[in-house]
């Protein structure tokens, strides 16, 4: 370990995570039976393109389908049409796209195979407002659940109760054909109803609670939303829907499996590592605290792990947006880290979106070490009032900390990985 900069340690324990994840390497343990009938693929996610890319190399038989990805995420795919749209901010291109989804599965049979190549970030990319709602009424909600704070199973709750293509409706417009979801988990708990809000695998939230969520992290709907969500037009199928009779879901990769590989890929440098969860949820500064100060104990008193060791954990934390600076959950979770950890000597961490992005700007998320604070404010940046500004990419930038590996072709959302050496 002593030849291996820590910097370079940890971006081979994000490149090892993201491996496992890789739809390459996945997809062909999930295949379904080849039907009498047609196969129509269909996606949405930021890793949808790269399924589409190997689920194409091993279906032995004809397909033809269309997948929606973020921009600059997409894949080279002969058979399969790839449309890029945007995110995390729905647009005009993404509503196209849900369009097109839709009249992909109509007219189906019960010989026909739809296979739904399913990731995070579909919801965003497949905005298809309700009756009486309009796109901009669907932008609006996805901008205060952006800032709201609140989990993400509390978000796609809502997102659904909203849309003509969430919660398991893009499948009940498959029936009867046969439809096989194979889902790339970004979602704490892995439940794939809720990754991309569930589009062909419903779930059990109700609009109930739906306006609970929006009353407890105070979101300020338009007029209309609101009036949707109190009406039963927004109810969602339930999943005893006879039309998920046909159903199946594969999840082909998950932030447990890929939190594992790159544990094993820090033992094969001689490095004790440990998971403390897969499933880690909560405002991102706050998380940021307390593995700063597990990462402090470490460090000083050899406890609750011996050193050397690599401390790992996984989920995706949230952001209530306070100010109107730059940055991404990551970055804010690593910012809060790196004050806790200030002064700090063998110390050494990395906060990053498996997807490549984290925010909206181009890097996955940043480093921070015990120095950080310190070079931050040699560069005219006060760690301190930078968090409290909602402005944590600034401050790597100034320090030169920042993460950029690009898009990944994957989602299993954060990995944060902590050496204490």
């Amino acid at each position: 370990m002593t030849a291996l900069d820590p910097k370079s340690f940890l971006a081979a324990i994000f490149n090892a995570a993201v491996a496992a994840a890789d739809p390459q390497r996945t997809i062909g343990d999930h295949l379904p039976a080849m039907p009498k009938g047609r196969t129509i693929v269909i996606g949405a996610g930021k890793g949808s393109a790269q399924m589409a890319a190997a689920f194409e190399k091993v279906w032995d038989g004809p397909i033809e389908g269309l997948v929606v990805t973020r921009y600059g995420y997409g894949a080279s795919c002969q058979r399969i049409e790839i449309i890029e749209a945007a995110h995390p901010v729905p647009d005009a291109a993404g509503l196209e796209a849900s369009r097109r989804l839709l009249e992909k599965v109509q007219g189906l049979t019960a010989d026909d195979l739809v296979v739904a190549l399913i990731s995070g970030g579909g919801s965003a990319l497949l905005p298809a407002p309700a009756e009486g709602l309009t796109l901009a009424d669907e932008i609006a909600v996805n901008e205060a659940l952006l800032a709201s704070g609140a989990p993400i199973a509390a978000m796609n709750t809502i997102r659904k109760h909203v849309s003509t293509i969430k919660g398991g409706r893009l499948a009940a417009a498959a029936y009867p054909a046969k439809l096989v979801s194979l889902v790339v988990s970004d979602i704490p708990g892995d439940n794939p109803a809720l990754v991309a809000s569930g589009p062909t695998v419903p779930d059990s939230g109700n609009r109930q609670e739906a306006l609970a969520s929006i009353a407890a992290y105070g979101m300020k709907l338009p007029a209309a939303v609101m009036a949707h969500i109190n009406s039963p037009a927004a109810d969602a199928p339930r999943v005893d829907n006879p039309l998920f009779s046909r159903n199946e879901v594969h999840l082909i990769a998950s932030a447990g499996v890929s939190l594992e590989a790159a544990a094993a890929e820090a033992r094969r440098h001689g490095i004790e590592a440990v998971i403390l969860s897969d499933c880690i949820e909560g405002e991102a500064r706050e998380v940021g605290g307390v593995h700063a100060a597990i990462a402090r104990e470490v460090a000083t008193r050899n406890r609750p792990f011996r050193k050397p060791v690599l401390v790992l954990s996984g989920g995706e934390t949230t952001v209530t947006v306070r100010a109107k600076g730059k940055g991404g959950r990551n970055s804010e979770f690593l910012l809060a880290f790196a004050i806790g950890i200030s002064g700090i000597g063998g110390v050494h961490a990395l906060a990053a979106d498996t997807d490549g992005i984290d925010g909206s700007q181009d890097n996955a998320g940043a480093f921070a070490d015990g120095s950080t604070v310190s070079r931050m404010r040699a560069a005219g940046v006060d760690a301190k009032a930078m968090l409290a500004g909602n402005n944590a990419w600034t401050a790597f930038q100034a320090a030169g900390d920042l993460f950029v590996p690009g898009p990944t072709g994957t989602n299993v959302n954060d990995l944060r990985a902590i050496l204490i050496r």
